[in-house]
């Protein structure tokens, strides 16, 4: 990536705020302010956080079926795993990634897969970035989980590009621990608008 590489900015709005009070135990109150003070954040911002990250993500998570799995679980179920059972995962996968984009969306379309990926990664814990280049936009995850992880993120990306005609443009840096695609969306592309 060249120095004129910039990083893909998240919305930032100036949204109207209004302000209300909830009855929270005082147990549950300490507990934030704890967890603020160690994130060095404000209690607010924190529970900011934590209300987005349900209102983007937790939400939909039951109705898609998803539930939580330790990080070791997956990393010990990847390393044996062959690309022709990847690839089964990913045809299993891709109908529940459609139908999730869908549910949580209102619409299906690479933008609308992108951002719901995103929310994925952000709610599961993986590092991510979006960086653009000119025309040319790089999508930086880094997952930690080993080879067949970083293999099978690869081949997923690649479907999900190809599903909208964008899989000929796409090329990989692949590394155990983070995967890089890179394509020309061009200059004007933003997931987040749609």
């Amino acid at each position: 990536m060249t120095s004129t590489t910039r990083r893909k900015p998240h919305t930032k709005i100036k949204e109207e705020t209004d302000t209300m009070s909830y009855r929270l135990p005082s147990k549950l109150l300490d507990d934030l302010e704890t967890e603020a003070r160690e994130k060095n954040m404000s209690q607010n911002m924190l529970v900011k956080q934590i209300l987005m990250k349900y209102i983007g993500w937790d939400r939909f998570a039951q109705k898609m079926g998803m539930i939580p799995v330790p990080q070791k679980i997956l990393e010990s179920l990847g390393g044996d795993i062959s690309n022709q059972t990847i690839l089964k995962i990913i045809d299993t996968l891709f109908t529940i990634i459609k139908d999730s984009v869908m549910l949580m969306k209102g619409g299906y379309d690479l933008r609308r897969t992108i951002e719901t990926l995103e929310d994925y990664m952000r709610g599961s814990g993986m590092e991510s970035d979006h960086r653009i280049d000119g025309d040319t936009h790089h999508f930086i995850i880094q997952h930690k989980m080993g080879m067949q992880w970083s293999i099978f993120t690869e081949l997923l990306l690649r479907r999900v590009f190809t599903e909208f005609e964008k899989g000929d443009d796409i090329t990989f840096q692949t590394t155990e621990s983070t995967v890089i695609a890179t394509t020309p969306l061009g200059s004007d592309f933003d997931e987040h608008n749609y």
